[in-house]
């Protein structure tokens, strides 16, 4: 089964131990919010997802993830987890994330290019949560 496959059903799929967490929303939220609340569980964990761009690679850095498998990565995510020494199988490595209109950078993705460092980042993927959530209401 090809990671594409796997993950069909899913935008993330997290893994640790004989536990297994299935998330469906778009974007970093679902890392973001188990970082927050559970960082117990990301540190170790097996992650599949189905797209990864450097916001998503520095909340998976933090939470001391050991692999990552997807299907798409940027380069800036790939360069930021192989860092930190995480295992990285992908079917695919581009430039970097679109957006959803497919006509830009991913806007996380631009937030994220002034820094490598994960702890560093941090603050610019909660100031951009917050203002997606800001958005929506």
């Amino acid at each position: 089964m090809t990671i594409k496959e796997e993950i069909k059903d899913y935008s993330c799929i997290v893994r640790k131990g004989d536990e297994e967490r299935t998330f469906i929303r778009r974007g970093v939220i679902d890392l973001y919010e188990l970082l927050q609340k559970e960082p117990d569980f990301l540190h170790g964990a097996t992650v599949i997802d189905k797209v990864v761009g450097k916001g998503a690679a520095a909340v998976m850095a933090l939470g001391k993830i050991s692999e990552l498998q997807t299907p798409v990565i940027s380069t800036p995510a790939l360069r930021l987890l192989q860092l930190g020494g995480i295992k990285v199988v992908y079917e695919k490595e581009v430039p970097h994330i679109i957006n959803r209109a497919g006509n830009d950078m991913c806007p996380l993705e631009k937030r994220c290019a002034v820094s490598n460092t994960p702890s560093e980042l941090l603050p610019v993927i909660t100031q951009f949560i917050e203002d997606m959530k800001a958005k929506s209401n």
